[in-house]
């Protein structure tokens, strides 16, 4: 009977104070739709971390519990005397309970199920024919580039579904592409990025330093890689990693400090690339006492780098003509001058004369260049790509039930303006948004504009487009 009354007591206790067995109150403040709130600062739990759940409901986060315990340490706190309090007529779960309107509360953002991925076999690894394929419909021309990168990322699969073959363990391939700026270095990467369902990490050199300086440390190119592959650390060993600006990080030359950011980043990289077991900061750019890490195996991710390398034509060219000589069958010394793709030429002794050190250079055994851009593959690159510059700004005006056309004219003379800014196809966007400024801002006055036609003239401010109204279209048609 005594067990029965207890029970009995509980359950009295329940309620009265509407406290659930767990110690919360039935008719909580919070709830999974909504955030919860830090009782002191009025920070949600996702602008302070995880919060601290307290009895009577309440929620506080670290740091406001740090700085509590911190005053009472230094005795700046009037404690309270809980033994002057009634406990009948005072209730400590009120007391305790934060209130907040709910105008004020903000609802938690809905995490996307995203399905279980099977595992890779060799049948779903798509043939190196078939990514150069995929790779065309988007990136015009560097037929070359996309044709050892296709080979490289299905050979990379193949290593990593089978391991091993016969015992035999294949070693990585690692890529360094070399090209002018604007050629389609990044953008190969980002179109291969779409195409294939693998977590890719795309980052940029410029910021790494040496472990202990400001700045992001080596270990930071695979944090995204992991936060690609959602913290999935078996997903992100099977990834890719494209590494930007390579040639940023270059033994610097005369200098009498510490190269915190040029040699000793290539010396740091040489475990990642080779292939080795790393501490992985998830989350951040660096390695602290409060960042959590987690150990990623290097030894199947692909590395791929990238960079402009300035100034290596001059180094390319210097070697090309040491030996030129007078005579009828000498070679010049202005031979190269007009050549525009002398990064084909390039050695591995030039690219150490660059200041890339040996050790690094080894470890990217495939290296390539591509082309710079003509004037025909810009006029190509204008509108034939599945995303073209063009068919996006005809996309707008089609919004606007306007038909956008270009002539041939016009595509030419905009091409030859993107080649005398030198910096390869990003030249084309800044061009046609100056030509389509007004454009834009005028045809949404008028309703009854049909059609408009960029020509040369307009190109070459000699002209203005032809604007045809819809009324004197549909008239023209009806005669015909």
């Amino acid at each position: 009977m005594e067990h029965i009354d207890e029970k009995d007591d509980e359950k009295n206790l329940t309620k009265d104070t509407g406290l659930s067995e767990q110690g919360e109150t039935k008719d909580s403040s919070h709830s999974d739709e909504y955030e919860k709130f830090c009782y002191m600062c009025r920070r949600s739990e996702s602008q302070a971390g995880k919060l601290i759940h307290m009895p009577g409901d309440v929620y506080i986060c670290q740091d406001c519990m740090q700085r509590t315990f911190d005053s009472l340490n230094n005795g700046n706190v009037r404690f309270l005397d809980i033994g002057a309090i009634d406990p009948s007529k005072f209730d400590f779960s009120n007391f305790m309970k934060q209130q907040i309107p709910k105008s004020q509360k903000v609802k938690q953002k809905k995490k996307e199920k995203k399905p279980e991925e099977a595992p890779i076999t060799l049948k779903d690894i798509p043939a190196p024919h078939k990514i150069k394929a995929n790779l065309d419909e988007y990136v015009i021309g560097q037929d070359y580039a996309k044709k050892v990168i296709s080979v490289a990322v299905y050979n990379h699969y193949k290593r990593v579904v089978t391991d091993t073959m016969d015992d035999i363990e294949i070693d990585k391939s690692n890529m360094l592409m070399i090209g002018p700026t604007g050629c389609g270095k990044t953008y190969l990467v980002k179109t291969l990025a779409r195409l294939l369902n693998v977590p890719l990490a795309i980052t940029d050199a410029t910021a790494l330093t040496e472990a202990g300086y400001i700045g992001d440390d080596v270990e930071s190119v695979l944090s995204k890689l992991l936060a690609a592959a959602d913290n999935d650390v078996e997903r992100a060993e099977r990834g890719i990693v494209f590494i930007d600006e390579i040639d940023k990080i270059a033994k610097k030359k005369n200098t009498n400090s510490r190269d915190v950011s040029g040699e000793s980043v290539q010396q740091g990289m040489l475990k990642l690339l080779e292939g080795s077991e790393v501490e992985v900061p998830v989350g951040a750019s660096s390695k602290n006492a409060m960042v959590p890490t987690t150990t990623i195996n290097t030894k199947n991710i692909l590395f791929i780098c990238g960079g402009a390398f300035p100034d290596l034509d001059e180094i390319i060219k210097a070697r090309l003509t040491k030996q030129s000589s007078i005579g009828f069958r000498a070679d010049l010394k202005d031979k190269y001058d007009n050549e525009p793709n002398l990064a084909k030429y390039v050695t591995i002794e030039d690219l150490r004369e660059f200041g890339m050190i040996p050790e690094f250079i080894g470890r990217l055994p495939v290296i390539y260049s591509l082309e710079a851009l003509s004037e025909d593959m810009l006029v190509r690159i204008l509108k034939e790509p599945k995303n073209a510059i063009i068919k996006q700004y005809q996309k707008l005006l089609a919004l606007d039930e306007v038909e956008l056309v270009f002539d041939d004219g016009a595509l030419r003379a905009i091409s030859r303006r993107a080649m005398e800014r030198k910096t390869g196809a990003r030249a084309l966007r800044s061009i046609i948004e100056e030509i389509m400024l007004d454009i834009m801002y005028e045809i949404p006055k008028d309703d009854n504009i049909g059609r408009v036609t960029i020509t040369e003239d307009y190109i070459l401010n000699k002209g203005l487009p032809i604007i045809e109204m819809r009324g004197v279209k549909s008239l023209l048609t009806t005669r015909d």
